[in-house]
């Protein structure tokens, strides 16, 4: 007993304040979550393609992009002329359409009046519009997901909701939005809930090892004070009474009120850093998804895009069952998708159907003994980036491959483990259940109230943590 009341004191005290930090800021990021360009954002910053600015096939842009097993070829339009960006596994180019010359952005200004532009086309005000910086870190910018358009050019339009906009320096995309309000509640929720100041999360190893370590030693704190907790219960003739007294008490008795709730959301909170520790990570490895997108030839697309619709505002192809499909965005939940390589493959619909993505993944899984539809009541339902498109999952002996009818991304693959994981860190952690996420006013409410009782909890922790510094200096 004595040793588990010398681990929950000595882990406990260091570690207070950061269980109360963790679950107030638990409630401001269910309001406010950290900051990103959302597609719908990114979608309506795009202009309409001007064709006639278009000299290259994709085919060519290809070879002049010299990248090797490339999965996905994307035409937009942007202040300075159409933009073909080449994606492989081994990385992306942006080449102009016109002369196939590098599109990487070389200069500020070209930088201001392509985020000019994309704030303009979604209504906002870009007459003050200026340069703020070019870094590769800052505070909203420290995801590795942009780890491929660093540096960025920070761009501030001074309007009245304090936005700026994020530009690569590798392809000219906006990649991400902030506004003022978003950044001063994210240091009250998400920089703080992460632990993610830009000085140690910009070195993604470090800031993954420190937070790691941190998750364990608060599970091991809670753990050691609910098992002291329970142990220290009397039982006083018909009924159960604490030992402690005034702040301990409290403590004892919110701790046994919250024991569930507090060990469950420390230990999923604990492994939402997991990240192929103990469970798989969801993702393919570079062999399946090489095998997934085929081996197309790109050397088939010859032809510089004409007959579209004059309101696409986005055209790709990508590799998928060793055909290369088109897919022309005209909206950010109207597409039309069809065949482009082989020419005489299929016809032209919405989305991918059930047989063309079990025919992708059979080949690559054999024994595949379904694909079909995934129904949004679903346990492990996902959407896809299109809000009407269909997400399929194709079952293949233990592992699923949920694959995104729009675009034929692999949204996810699930394992047993990854399932487990599922209800492990997602529904303890997040409350990510179908009859919750149905019900937004109950999940919002469980998700105040219980963090509400932690913060409560947490605090007789900061004051009895205070009380035992002070007599231990004296």
């Amino acid at each position: 007993m004595r040793v588990l009341v010398l681990i929950h004191r000595w882990l406990s005290i260091p570690l207070c304040l950061l269980f109360a930090m963790w679950f107030a800021s638990g409630i401001v990021m269910h309001y406010v979550p950290f900051p990103e360009l959302t597609e719908a954002e990114r979608f309506a910053g795009l202009p309409v393609i001007d064709v006639s600015g278009v000299k290259h096939s994709p085919g060519e842009a290809v070879a002049a992009s010299t990248l090797k097993n490339v999965r996905c070829v994307r035409l937009w339009q942007r202040s300075d002329g159409p933009v073909y960006l080449v994606s492989a596994a081994s990385g992306m180019k942006a080449l102009h359409a016109d002369d196939l010359s590098a599109a990487d952005i070389g200069s500020g200004q070209v930088a201001l009046a392509i985020a000019s532009e994309h704030a303009r086309l979604r209504g906002l005000n870009t007459s003050a519009a200026a340069l703020a910086e070019l870094a590769d870190y800052d505070q909203w910018t420290v995801p590795n997901g942009l780890d491929g358009h660093r540096p960025l050019y920070r761009i501030a339009l001074n309007d009245p909701a304090g936005t700026e906009l994020y530009v690569s320096s590798r392809t000219g995309e906006v990649v991400r939005d902030t506004t003022h309000g978003e950044r001063v509640w994210n240091y009250l929720g998400s920089v703080v809930h992460w632990i993610y100041p830009t000085a140690l999360r910009k070195d993604w190893m470090a800031w993954n090892v420190t937070v790691w370590w941190l998750s364990l030693a608060a599970v091991i704190a809670a753990l050691s004070g609910l098992i002291v907790g329970l142990l220290r219960l009397k039982r006083v003739r018909d009924r159960i009474v604490s030992p402690y007294r005034k702040w301990h008490a409290w403590h004892h008795w919110l701790g046994l009120a919250c024991a569930v709730f507090v060990m469950t959301w420390i230990v999923s909170g604990w492994l939402s850093m997991d990240h192929g520790r103990l469970f798989s990570t969801g993702a393919l490895t570079r062999s399946e998804a090489d095998r997934i997108a085929g081996m197309p030839s790109w050397g088939e697309l010859t032809s510089v895009p004409e007959s579209v619709s004059p309101a696409a505002r986005e055209i790709e192809w990508f590799a998928f069952g060793d055909r290369i499909y088109r897919r022309i965005r005209t909206g950010v939940d109207a597409q039309q998708l069809s065949v482009a390589a082989p020419a005489s493959a299929g016809p032209s619909s919405s989305f991918l159907q059930a047989d063309e993505v079990n025919a992708a993944i059979s080949q690559v899984v054999g024994g595949c003994s379904s694909t079909s539809a995934v129904e949004r009541d679903d346990d492990y339902f996902i959407a896809s980036e299109v809000a009407p498109a269909p997400v399929y999952r194709s079952i293949c002996g233990d592992v699923w491959y949920q694959i995104d009818g729009a675009s034929g991304a692999n949204l996810e693959k699930l394992d047993a483990q990854r399932r487990t994981y599922r209800w492990l860190y997602r529904a303890l952690h997040t409350f990510d259940l179908p009859t919750l996420m149905a019900r937004p006013s109950l999940r919002t409410a469980m998700v105040v109230v219980l963090c509400t009782f932690g913060v409560a909890f947490s605090i007789t922790g900061v004051v009895i943590a205070w009380r035992r510094l002070r007599l231990e200096f004296r």
